[in-house]
């Protein structure tokens, strides 16, 4: 006859180790401590075994057979019940080694390998600095949507917005990694997509008056700082290209005799090859640049060492040194100027703009079309935007 739970409570110990049954199996072993094991009694292999499932009341009699049943389906499909616990007990063993840190570091190094930017992996590197604060020693599978949240509202509450949003983006990524591994289930990162404040987006600041453009090139010839700083600021103007693609750029890149800088694919934002025509203006740039007899191979290496570039401030910073704020013009402006002011001509196909800005067609259809036009039309658009320069400058 089956047990009930007050009948359970209410086995006292004896001098020896005594068995109650339930049914199909289940027993209760009392022993003459007082503690009351649960246990499955069942066959293998014409062989009898016994399964452990807990002691009541932490299992309760219905938890108890909920067990068995459990155990049950497993003998019916072959399967031994206790070897079948202990490999969930070695699984579990094994995820608690499975940290966030530990899965953000594999994450890293795939970065790593699949050739990502220095700026992504630098971004990936600190939003994982961030994570590993809260969750870096949890493991993975026991991480939960509401300890991701108390970590982004740390980052919130300081009015980094912007950085709550890309944190959530990042430890999602780890969460998906260690899906594809067969390390987590799911991604609870999901459940947080509406949980954070909105940042507002600021556009960066940039001059695209003409007369005011002319004044800042004048101001910028006249710099009284790092003369490689005024030479990159001149690039920067001139080539429209992004502040990063300037001060990573190597002198292998550039080919002086077609007139062009090759920027390789895994210095590019977009991950694509990217060919800037080069003015005659550039190259005057460039073989002034040389004279500085740099041994180096970056065209702008920082002034500690040779081996790396400048320092990402450093554009920025000549900006404000002189008298430029953050809200009137930055080093990533000059493309906008760039931008505004060749549309405004009317003389220029835009897409032609939009491949000298490195800007990818959304559209598959127009990109594959697209995809080798417009090169000898940038060619006459980067000797028009240089001459521009120097006339908004003469004024």
């Amino acid at each position: 006859m089956p047990l009930s739970d007050i009948q359970v409570r209410n086995l006292k110990p004896r001098e020896k180790a005594y068995k109650v049954a339930d049914f199909e199996g289940l027993f209760v072993l009392v022993k003459p401590n007082g503690s009351k094991l649960w246990q499955f009694k069942y066959r293998m292999d014409g062989k009898e075994r016994l399964l452990s499932i807990g002691v009541y009341p932490d299992v309760s009699l219905a938890q108890a057979r909920k067990a068995k049943e459990a155990a049950r389906a497993n003998v019916a499909a072959g399967v031994d019940p206790s070897e079948a616990k202990q490999e969930e007990k070695r699984l579990r063993q094994e995820a608690k080694g499975q940290t966030f840190e530990k899965i953000g570091a594999a994450f890293l190094a795939k970065q790593r390998k699949e050739g990502k930017s220095a700026a992504t992996l630098s971004k990936t590197e600190y939003h994982l600095k961030l994570a590993n604060r809260d969750i870096g020693r949890k493991p993975i599978t026991e991480i939960t949507a509401p300890m991701i949240l108390k970590t982004l509202r740390k980052v919130e509450a300081k009015g980094n917005y912007e950085t709550a949003h890309r944190l959530r983006a990042r430890i999602g990524s780890v969460f998906r990694y260690a899906v594809a591994s067969g390390i987590a289930e799911t991604d609870p990162t999901y459940a947080l997509r509406d949980a954070l404040i909105r940042p507002t987006r600021v556009h960066r600041a940039a001059i695209t008056d003409p007369t005011a453009l002319g004044r800042l090139m004048a101001e910028i010839d006249g710099f009284d700082g790092q003369a490689t700083t005024r030479i990159a600021l001149k690039l920067l103007a001139m080539l429209a290209q992004r502040p990063g693609e300037i001060r990573n750029a190597m002198w292998d890149e550039f080919d002086f005799e077609e007139r062009v800088w090759s920027i390789p694919a895994a210095k590019m934002k977009m991950r694509r090859d990217h060919h800037v025509p080069l003015p005659e203006q550039a190259i005057d740039l460039l073989r002034e640049l040389q004279a500085f007899n740099n041994p180096g191979e970056y065209l702008f290496p920082s002034l500690r060492t040779w081996t790396r570039p400048m320092s990402e401030n450093t554009l920025n910073a000549a900006l404000r040194r002189m008298g430029y704020s953050g809200e009137e013009m930055t080093a990533h402006g000059f493309r906008a100027s760039f931008s505004t002011l060749a549309n405004e001509s009317g003389l220029w196909n835009p897409d032609a703009i939009e491949r000298a800005l490195a800007h990818v067609e959304k559209n598959e259809v127009r990109r594959a079309y697209a995809r080798g036009e417009h090169w000898e039309e940038r060619i006459r658009l980067a000797d028009w935007w240089a001459g521009y320069l120097d006339d908004q400058q003469a004024r």
